[in-house]
């Protein structure tokens, strides 16, 4: 008798607390593994772009830390662009266009969703111009769209074609290589040009290549009003991050302290917040650094803002609901 109680007590039990699961489900819209699969899962590939001196992975440790995998564990199909480290926008937008057709045949998609962060904004950019057709969306993530100080005055420190900018760009050229056969790659097939880089990222080089491939792009310096939807039918998107030094067990962020200075301005130590403003802007001001943008270093960020990850899993999100 008393077996029989327990049992009734133990089904009992059971079916409250599937009842209690089955109405928090009905009043939250939760629906467990079901909604983690799909949240992210965009119509088209998703498609990262490292910025300056980035890489896919190296030794394992991915440039955007952990973000492919929170996409794909959420529904999205992710793929890392191969591009070189380092050289001039044009020429990794070129490449970037190599990449795509890449993944359009690997997928059987139609169109892609770009996101990049730093010079991966710019370079996205430049194929979504020349391709549109192959391109639903950009994302840039503290892109440099107008510039940086930082190369500014990196540029002005050396004259052109002299023997100094030579002699630095063949030691900066030898780091990029040695990031390329860290990740696998074969600096052959990618070749780098950081005086080329420099150029691009200078403020000058950046406002003639806003000229040639102006999509997205405000009407002025820290404007707030580039088109989310452009002329040539692809979704433009940004967001950045407004501190230097975040935390203080982020061995990188004294670097970014004093890079920062350059700036007379919020910024993330290498990229204003104004530079970062492309079509509709989400957030320009998050406690984020350069790296912290990508959930650098390791995924020490500030203790008290959103995890870098899942800003990028939210756009995805976002894209979802637009449709692409």
């Amino acid at each position: 008798m008393q077996r029989n109680n327990y049992n009734h007590a133990r089904q009992t039990l059971a079916v409250t607390l599937v009842s209690v699961i089955a109405l928090f489900t009905l009043a939250t819209g939760y629906s467990g593994q079901a909604q983690a699969n799909t949240y992210a899962k965009t119509k088209h590939p998703i498609v990262l772009v490292h910025g300056l001196f980035g890489f896919e992975d190296v030794l394992f440790v991915d440039y955007f830390y952990k973000v492919p995998h929170k996409l794909s564990r959420n529904g999205a199909m992710v793929y890392i662009a191969e591009v070189s480290p380092a050289n001039s926008t044009e020429v990794r937008g070129e490449q970037l266009l190599e990449y795509i057709d890449e993944v359009l045949a690997l997928s059987g998609a139609e169109k892609v969703n770009l996101i990049g962060h730093s010079h991966g904004g710019p370079t996205a950019r430049y194929a979504a111009s020349v391709a549109p057709n192959k391109v639903a969306s950009v994302s840039s993530v503290a892109g440099v769209n107008w510039g940086s100080k930082v190369a500014d005055q990196l540029r002005d420190a050396f004259a052109e074609d002299s023997v100094g900018e030579g002699a630095v760009g063949v030691v900066v050229d030898a780091f990029a290589n040695i990031i390329e056969i860290a990740s696998g790659s074969d600096p052959r097939d990618k070749p780098t040009d950081s005086i080329a880089a420099l150029n691009s990222l200078s403020t000058s080089g950046s406002v003639a290549f806003n000229q040639k491939y102006p999509e997205g792009m405000p009407t002025a310096y820290c404007r707030n009003d580039g088109k989310m939807l452009a002329d040539n039918g692809v979704y433009y998107f940004s967001w950045s991050g407004g501190r230097t030094y975040t935390n203080a067990l982020d061995v990188v962020d004294p670097f970014l302290a004093i890079t920062g200075t350059a700036f007379k301005e919020p910024n993330d130590g290498l990229v204003s917040t104004c530079s970062s403003h492309l079509g509709k802007v989400l957030k320009d001001n998050y406690k984020m650094n350069h790296l912290d943008e990508v959930n650098q270093s390791f995924g020490i960020t500030h203790w008290f803002e959103t995890n870098p990850v899942d800003v990028f899993v939210r756009q995805a999100n976002r894209l979802k609901a637009l449709g692409l």
